[in-house]
């Protein structure tokens, strides 16, 4: 029987220094279905259509269709006017079979999120795109209560409170158009006033 590698996270974590809403997947899908060498690198991933819906109406926005990829210094430069922050919540995991699906992820090593928050004194939501992300993140914080998705709760950390939000996963996988998902993506930015 083959052995189960340790995977670890090959980004680096995108927090502009005004950051005011941090987005935490799970982890990146295996890297030969990247397009592009940033989070929701796979074409298929609907982020940045959502994105690309809420904030310019055309879910196109990001896209280059003919070359199935994405303009990432387009994405950057609205990230970081916006002050959205982007990681994951594992920094290694053990992917029990060859793809991208939270069910086969077993975390190893989770993304220590207090750290972050010590650093973004502006932050005030943190958003999970998906049950493995939101179950882990509620583990760090000790947050006991159930986050239903597209909804949010507030828990606190070091005498400031926060809103957690669970999101739709932007995978296809997730069975919802991309236009419910983004409504529900428009509801929560709505809410912290992005």
């Amino acid at each position: 029987m083959e052995s189960l590698q340790i995977e670890k996270h090959p980004l680096e974590p995108f927090l502009p220094k005004h950051t005011k809403v941090l987005m935490l997947g799970s982890f990146p899908p295996p890297q030969k279905r990247w397009s592009m060498n940033f989070f929701y690198p796979n074409y298929t991933n609907d982020m940045w259509r959502i994105l690309g819906l809420i904030f310019f109406q055309d879910k196109e926005y990001f896209l280059i269709p003919e070359k199935k990829t994405f303009k990432l210094d387009l994405i950057v430069d609205f990230l970081n006017q916006k002050g959205i922050g982007l990681f994951d919540t594992a920094t290694e995991v053990i992917r029990l079979k060859e793809n991208a699906s939270d069910k086969f992820l077993e975390v190893v090593t989770p993304t220590p999120v207090d750290s972050f928050l010590d650093q973004l004194p502006q932050c005030k939501a943190i958003v999970t795109t998906g049950e493995k992300a939101t179950d882990t993140l509620c583990e760090l914080f000790q947050i006991t209560q159930k986050v239903k998705v597209g909804k949010s709760v507030s828990f606190l950390y070091k005498n400031k409170e926060y809103l957690l939000f669970r999101m739709p996963s932007s995978s296809r996988a997730y069975p919802i158009a991309v236009e419910k998902k983004a409504e529900k993506y428009q509801s929560m930015f709505n809410q912290i006033n992005l």
